[in-house]
């Protein structure tokens, strides 16, 4: 008699039709994203105005958002998030899909002008102890005291990463910044003597191309000699400036010996445009990374014992993840199909976008600005003042940042804003793509917003 493999003999399994279930939600969910960025392409023709299309039904609503405080909107997606026992099916999903996008932000919109990833950096450290003091991967930081450098305008994901990996965030030391933004040698030098002064482990620096606030790029050389000194690991978070390599102009002065770090972080996602998530830390040795990460796993790795760190072609061997998605693949098919020369062009119109909207702002008499000149990077701060007379109050100033940033929203802009010494001011981070339209219309929108509101 035959053999069933288990089923009753001349029994027929369904046929598979996965391919076709895929199209069909496919082309739905498709039929929704279309021509929600459609929207946004139309909005930009308006954006000049000083504000965006407004869409009827709803609550007060532009291309942009249809803005609610989260507590209504809590209310509003209750009933929509509810998992049911009961299987939703295509309706269910597509429905569910066109009632995210109508209460999400159009990240498509020109008026998006607001902020964007810290584990790149997180991974540097750890490699960088394990590096440095091999013994830690397996004994722990023992009495070594290690402590970590890093601007202070740095990312916090630094002090964050040291809380992970039980440094403690009070060994993370905050290095000043001159007029620019910039890391002083001078007192990174200092500060890492009196940390050796009172029986620590200088380790690590964190320095920063393209900080966050400001957009300032660290002095790499001399802070690279002064790690050699002490042997330290030095890191560059070029998460944000850090794709300014693809155009020389920019890159020859604010990258100038970044090639003396050991390891660096860059997000495609941030300034190239490239789909979240897109995060890579590069380094100098891989065989680093590999040494630092590696564990004994073979029911996962096979691996031959000597093989070096350029034969490992299993990442979860080379880096924290064991799961993980093909991130970096967004880049390389961004880089094919537009080409490195379009990514250097991105990054000098984006320049070019930011040096306009600071003249469009000097040029209105209704502003402060506070950025270095030339710009560093892609933002603009500044305050609101009329008649350019900026108030003494600092808490003054935070309210009328904070009150107009808000009531933009309604308008189709989202800008963010950040604490100074004379209180909140607006950061407004600009890109490649970024229309000179939708910045005059924004500085329209600035000042009579603020007229709105009787500031």
């Amino acid at each position: 008699m035959p053999a069933t493999n288990g089923h009753t003999s001349g029994e027929t399994e369904a046929p598979l039709n996965r391919a076709d279930e895929v199209k069909d939600l496919l082309t739905s969910i498709q039929d929704l994203i279309i021509p929600f960025i459609a929207s946004a392409d139309e909005d930009a023709t308006v954006k000049r105005s000083g504000h965006g299309l407004r869409v009827e039904g709803g609550g007060p609503r532009t291309t942009l958002v249809e803005h609610h405080p989260p507590k209504k909107l809590e209310c509003l997606l209750q009933k929509t998030l509810e998992i049911s026992d009961d299987p939703s099916g295509k309706e269910g999903l597509v429905s569910l899909v066109e009632t995210i996008l109508k209460y999400s932000v159009n990240t498509w919109d020109q008026g998006f002008l607001d902020k964007l990833y810290g584990t790149s950096n997180s991974t540097a450290i750890v490699i960088a102890r394990n590096t440095l003091y091999p013994e830690t991967k397996v004994s722990g930081h023992g009495s070594l005291k290690l402590t970590i450098f890093t601007s202070a305008h740095g990312h916090y994901s630094v002090e964050k990463a040291a809380n992970l990996h039980g440094l403690g965030t009070s060994n993370v030391i905050s290095v000043p910044v001159d007029n620019n933004g910039q890391i002083v040698p001078e007192d990174f030098a200092r500060l890492v003597q009196e940390s050796k002064a009172r029986g620590e482990t200088p380790f690590f620096l964190n320095a920063t191309a393209g900080t966050t606030v400001h957009g300032s790029f660290d002095p790499f050389t001399p802070l690279s000699t002064i790690c050699k000194q002490h042997n330290m690991w030095l890191h560059i978070d070029g998460s944000w400036g850090g794709p300014v390599i693809f155009s020389a102009p920019h890159a020859s002065s604010r990258l100038a010996g970044a090639h003396l770090a050991d390891s660096i972080t860059i997000n495609p996602h941030k300034m190239l445009g490239v789909p979240m998530t897109s995060s890579f830390l590069l380094g100098a040795d891989m065989a680093h990374f590999h040494a630092a990460l590696t564990l004994p796993a073979g029911y996962l790795f096979h691996n031959a014992p000597a093989a070096g760190a350029e034969h490992i072609y299993d990442l979860a061997d080379l880096t924290p993840q064991c799961g993980r998605r093909a991130d970096a693949l967004k880049f390389f098919l961004a880089l094919q199909y537009y080409g490195a020369a379009y990514f250097g062009h991105l990054v000098a119109t984006g320049f070019a976008n930011a040096e306009y909207l600071l003249a469009k702002l000097k040029e209105s008499g209704s502003f402060v600005t506070i950025s270095p000149e030339p710009l560093p990077c892609l933002q603009v701060c500044f305050y609101y003042a009329r008649e350019g007379k900026l108030e003494g109050d600092a808490e003054k100033n935070s309210k009328v940042t904070a009150d107009i940033a808000n009531r933009l929203i309604s308008r189709g802009f989202m800008i963010d804003y950040a604490p100074g010494e004379k209180g909140r001011f607006f950061r407004v981070v600009v890109n490649g793509g970024t229309r000179t339209g939708t910045l005059d219309g924004l500085v329209k929108a600035l000042v009579e917003t603020a007229a709105e509101l009787g500031y």
